[in-house]
């Protein structure tokens, strides 16, 4: 079983920046891929980001491409998302994910957490 805590949402204007954390806890959960998803009002939940369990590989959906990077530290067992050039399009609710490969990370996640609320303002 593997535990998953976002942190770091809130309200920020367009243009601006954010950084999501997600602590994973559970005793296995340095082996897991971890990755982030969204869903905005009346949408379906979609994938934003993703990283494998040592870190060496990263995806991203196009729509974040070039303005989101996701990291993590195995040490404290936490991904990170660093989100710059916000847009009110990216305006959703955030959930940290984990898969035990990194296309599961990316499709069908093993395990969510309760998601962070990002909201951008225009």
């Amino acid at each position: 079983q593997v535990q998953l805590v976002e942190s770091g949402g809130g309200l920020v204007q367009a243009g601006g920046s954010l950084r999501l954390s997600c602590a994973a806890s559970g005793r296995t959960s340095s082996n897991y891929a971890l990755g982030w998803f969204r869903q905005a009002p009346g949408k379906e939940r979609e994938f934003a980001a993703a990283i494998s369990w040592g870190g060496s590989s990263t995806y991203y959906a196009d729509s974040v491409k070039g303005r989101f990077t996701i990291s993590r530290d195995n040490a404290k067992n936490t991904v990170y998302l660093q989100m710059n050039s916000l847009k009110p399009e990216d305006t959703a609710v955030y959930y940290c994910a984990a898969g035990i490969t990194t296309t599961r990370a990316r499709s069908g996640p093993d395990y969510w957490g309760q998601g962070t609320q990002v909201t951008v303002s225009s």
